[in-house]
Order: structure tokens, then C-alpha cells, then sequence
């Protein structure tokens, strides 16, 4: 597979294997896809909860709090 990239990317993928830390373009790409789709399954996670949490308080089923130190101590119970 060939990919067209901006010269400032193709700089930055040349540092970043220059400086040792990637063994090669390739690596470096590679890796950079597994955390895009790891930082996209994460997100794709939180709107589930936000959702979740959406309806809940569409229903009433809300919790709610007066200072931060009870949704601390709340937060710290959750499991």
C-alpha cells in the first residue's frame, strides 16, 4: 500500500525513526493505527456511557450531589 503524506508529516515520521525510536516508517505507522483505533473504540465506549447516563436522567433516575465532595465519595464508591 502507498500513502500520500504532507511533507511536515513525512518530516515527522523521519524524526521520530531517526531518533531510534521506531525501527522503520512502517513500525511507526503501524503503531500509530493500533492506538487511532484503540482512542476510537474508547470513544466509541464513552458515548455508550453518556448516552446510558442520558436516559437515565431522561427517566429520573439521576443522583444528584451539592459539593464536589459528595460526588467524590460517590465517585470512589462506583465501582
Amino acid at each position: 500500500m502507498n500513502i500520500s503524506l504532507t511533507p511536515e508529516l513525512e518530516s515527522q515520521i523521519r524524526l521520530k525513526v531517526d531518533s531510534g525510536l521506531y525501527p522503520s516508517a512502517s513500525v511507526l505507522v503501524a503503531e500509530s493505527l493500533q492506538l487511532l483505533l484503540k482512542r476510537d473504540a474508547m470513544r466509541q465506549q464513552l458515548i455508550a456511557e453518556v448516552t446510558l447516563g442520558a436516559d437515565q436522567l431522561a427517566r429520573g433516575k439521576g443522583i444528584f450531589v451539592n459539593t464536589e465532595d459528595e460526588f467524590l465519595k460517590l465517585a470512589r464508591a462506583t465501582p
